[in-house]
């Protein structure tokens, strides 16, 4: 199937609290973790929370990159969202995976815009129920 982009949501797990509550180490991660995958940069926010965690993205031409830290659980949630073929998210997946100093992860890639795909043959996890504009219908979501 073609798509218009790849997004990659990945749990880092066990990751030094030292590093998840170190805004300048999280920052160049990710930066570099955008340059070496080829990615522009367009724009850069960070912040570090009270008492701690941050919060922080990157917008690239081709999409973003996001991350959420727990430092008090060893924790870190992100995203990596491309357009395209060209930019591999595997790329900046595995820079950080060794500046967060992770030691397991979880990793789902999903395939976002899928295209040129038959009526009624999207996979489940893309059929959703869907309600026409101009009505105060609720959307009935994924099919079971």
């Amino acid at each position: 199937m073609e798509a218009l982009g790849r997004h990659s949501i990945i749990e880092y797990y066990g990751c030094p609290s030292e590093i998840m509550n170190n805004l300048e180490v999280i920052e160049q991660a990710f930066l570099t973790a955008a340059r070496k995958m080829g990615a522009t940069i367009v724009a850069s926010e960070f912040h570090q929370f009270n008492p701690y965690g941050i919060s922080g993205m990157i917008i690239i031409s081709e999409s973003h990159l996001s991350i959420h830290t727990w430092p008090e659980y060893g924790y870190a949630a992100v995203d990596i969202f491309t357009c395209g073929e060209v930019i591999d998210p595997q790329v900046a997946h595995s820079i950080l995976r060794e500046a967060l100093q992770s030691t397991q992860e979880s990793v789902i890639e999903m395939r976002r815009g899928v295209l040129n795909v038959p009526a009624g043959t999207l996979p489940k996890a893309y059929a959703v129920k869907s309600v026409p504009a101009d009505t105060d219908a609720e959307p009935t979501g994924l099919p079971n």
